[in-house]
């Protein structure tokens, strides 16, 4: 049975903190064949939820390097995840950037519409802004950056609306 279940923003900024300029050793780091931003956006957000989804066609999961969902480190395969994840893990929903709170994502757009790299909201100050949206990543490490300092044509922003669990019924 699924159950609805918090995410934890304070423990998922406290991982973003951390790790920002470091890599966790309990996961691969995918800097040098195509980057590691949404690694670390993921790894964030299971900081903040505690549960991965290991469905084989949608889930998103890490168990290592070969054997991972493809939304776990896919820019374009984590947006899909969040927003259309009926199952267990996090979830959400494509907002302004002035919707936006701590431990949400933002991803960057190019010119040709294509989405290529994942920030995660640090700490945002009213009113949200990118000079007033600071964010962590990986590839090209940042901590704290604003939002403002990158080079990109159009940004998305992605509330986490909360998390599922699967708890099993003692019958």
């Amino acid at each position: 049975m699924l159950i609805e279940s918090d995410y934890d923003r304070r423990a998922a900024v406290r991982y973003a903190l951390n790790w920002a300029f470091a890599r966790n050793p309990r996961f691969y780091d995918f800097e040098d064949i195509g980057g590691d931003c949404t690694n670390y956006i993921s790894q964030c957000l299971y900081a903040g939820c505690g549960v991965m989804n290991y469905s084989q066609e949608n889930g998103w999961y890490y168990i290592n390097s070969n054997d991972r969902a493809p939304a776990w480190t896919g820019v374009n395969f984590l947006r899909e995840f969040l927003l259309t994840n009926r199952g267990t893990g996090v979830y959400g929903e494509q907002v302004p950037l002035s919707e936006l709170r701590r431990a949400d994502i933002i991803q960057l757009i190019n010119r040709e519409g294509r989405y290529y790299h994942t920030v995660f909201v640090s700490a945002i100050f009213e009113p949200a802004t990118p000079e007033n949206i600071f964010v962590c990543a990986h590839s090209v490490n940042a901590r704290n950056r604003k939002l403002s300092t990158y080079n990109y044509a159009d940004a998305a922003g992605f509330h986490i609306i909360g998390a599922r669990r699967e708890i099993a019924l003692n019958v």
